[in-house]
């Protein structure tokens, strides 16, 4: 491999949006309100531990259209960013498809479903809608783990497969280790203007900084040579474009040792490798959602920005750095999470048994790994619209046409909480299983576990500790990087994730139930680290664990056969 004989080093300070307002030259290139309409986009209303959830990808093509992972309606919705009165087109999956990420890559449509699917239009089957064009999709391939550019393309938000057993016992995993040793990463990107090309993330002089070498493919010519140094600690690096002007674009995190103003940019540079700017994602105050920035070809970049009542496409505004050997932004309002719920306190009488992070471990692999048959009864009616105020099922969608067939992992359930062993019972006895509506009240005739039962469970609970109520029971983690598996990323009155790793990109790895990003069930996910603090994710550590120096040991990634005795009440109101 070739090495630069010099280096364009970039300082970056704090990149975040200063106040309540996005970045003065931030604009709202389209919206779209929330329903099934061609021009609406599906949305679940936040509750109590449920988050805000919209369409959860935004992607580009090399013509400048946008694509719109609108998956609680099923669909794709396609338009024009230049063209904001066009009438946007629909693209309609399979109903097999049930995927949590979107890349769109010249005429290639790819979504990942625990594993890249390719889509593209079905033979004879477009028609005009009242809008734009109503399109169905069908799967013409699903692509391997030896697509590296595919894969690698996924990769750069998270959608990847977790790691293993070995990945996740190995020593880089652990705190202390992962701060003072970042690890090199290659990555394979299909660029608009170069094709398909190799990023080589080179570590140097401690987590600062990092040098990024691109070289081509098919050559192995070196077209790249770019250097990237931080104020505090380089979270993800990701390579994610070279546009038709052919300048490089690169997404960083900087998230310092308080965790506090963590920030999200892409950095912008000109084909010689010479700083010209960032873009400043507006990533406060934003729901959780997994592909939020995408680059055209043009040079244009896009974010994903869901509110209460629908969504915004936002084009991110572009600031220009001359000669800059520190980027000095201005810092973002830092989230406050709430206080403690009053009247809930920590009971030591409410774990089923002396609790560590092996057993915690054990617990949430069993969790996400148990098999269990679908039957009839725990599938209910179809269609089943059991919904107050929603035009969609109230069964999570992993379970989608399942009925009869063996599934994988206990399925969300708005307010449920227990045991495994609980689930079982229940799931024997025809009880429906899982329910994604969260307007109701909790409903008694469904089995499955919510976000915070999730982890009361793992953290060997009765007690099912909401959201809200866990800063009772869990000591915030003051450095984010000190995370250990066992601890969790707790959002108040919203969601709760179990940590489990530092991948060696440095993301965070988790076990979580989740309607969003699990299709409905309990899960492993990878998120980017300063995307979960800038959107108000707290780490914090169970009392219990306080002082716990527990070895997490292989057993603990294998399913269970030992089971806990069934929940029995709930700390926290629910509304």
């Amino acid at each position: 491999m070739l090495r630069p004989k010099h280096w364009i080093w970039v300082f970056i300070v704090s990149a975040g949006i200063f106040g309540t307002k996005a970045h003065a030259d931030d604009t709202v290139v389209r919206s779209f309100t929330g329903g099934s309409a061609a021009s609406m986009v599906g949305i679940v209303p936040a509750s109590e531990d449920v988050e805000l959830a919209g369409p959860q990808a935004l992607s580009a093509d090399g013509q400048g259209n946008l694509f719109l992972l609108d998956q609680i309606n099923g669909r794709i919705i396609q338009f024009d960013p230049k063209q904001p009165n066009s009438d946007p087109d629909v693209l309609k999956m399979p109903k097999d498809v049930q995927p949590t990420d979107l890349v769109v890559h010249d005429d290639d449509i790819m979504v990942w479903d625990g594993g890249v699917r390719t889509l593209k239009a079905a033979p004879g089957q477009s028609t005009r809608g009242l809008g734009g064009d109503v399109i169905q999709l069908e799967e013409v391939s699903s692509r391997g783990a030896d697509d590296q550019v595919a894969v690698s393309a996924f990769a750069q938000m998270g959608s990847q497969a977790p790691g293993s057993a070995a990945d996740l016992l190995d020593q880089n995993t652990r705190a202390a280790i992962i701060r003072t040793t970042r690890q090199p990463d290659r990555q394979y990107v299909a660029s608009r203007s170069k094709g398909s090309v190799i990023a080589d993330i080179i570590p140097d002089k401690g987590n600062a900084s990092v040098r990024v070498e691109i070289q081509t493919m098919v050559t192995n010519e070196t077209i790249g040579q770019l250097g990237l140094r931080v104020r505090n600690q380089l979270g993800t690096v990701e390579f994610l474009e070279i546009d038709n002007s052919d300048r490089f674009y690169v997404l960083a995190e900087d998230v310092p040792p308080s965790g506090k103003n963590a920030s999200t940019f892409v950095a912008r540079y000109a084909a010689n490798g010479r700083l010209e700017g960032i873009y400043e994602l507006p990533l406060e105050n934003t729901p959780l959602t997994r592909r939020f920035v995408t680059v055209s070809g043009s040079g244009d970049v896009y974010f994903l920005r869901t509110k209460p009542d629908g969504i915004e496409v936002i084009g991110v505004g572009f600031r220009p750095l001359t000669n800059a050997s520190i980027i000095d932004v201005r810092p973002s309002r830092t989230t406050t999470a709430p206080a403690p719920q009053s009247g809930v306190k920590f009971d030591a009488s409410a774990a089923v048994r002396p609790s560590n992070r092996q057993q915690a471990i054990e617990t949430a692999f069993a969790f996400e790994g148990i098999q269990w048959k679908l039957t009839q009864a725990n599938y209910g009616n179809d269609p089943d619209s059991q919904c107050s105020g929603f035009s969609r099922v109230r069964r999570p969608w992993y379970l989608q046409g399942k009925v009869n067939q063996e599934v994988r992992g206990v399925p969300y359930c708005w307010g449920c909480h227990g045991s495994l062993a609980n689930f079982r019972q229940r799931i024997e006895s025809g009880t429906l299983a899982g329910n994604v509506c969260t307007r109701n009240a909790p409903r008694p005739d469904v089995a499955g576990v919510d976000c915070s039962a999730f982890v009361s469970a793992a953290w060997g609970l009765s007690v099912h500790y909401t959201t809200a109520a866990i800063p009772a029971i869990a000591a915030p983690v003051a450095n984010p990087w000190d995370l250990r598996p066992g601890d969790a990323l707790n959002k108040p009155g919203s969601h709760v994730m179990l940590f489990l790793r530092f991948t060696p990109d440095r993301k965070a790895e988790v076990m979580e139930s989740s309607t969003g990003g699990c299709n409905g069930r309990v899960c492993r996910n990878v998120y980017p680290l300063a995307s979960l603090l800038a959107r108000g994710y707290v780490p914090v550590r169970f009392r219990a664990f306080a002082d716990d120096q527990t070895t997490v040991s292989a057993g603990a990634y294998q399913e269970q056969t030992e089971q806990l005795p069934a929940g029995r009440k709930t700390a926290g109101k629910r509304r």
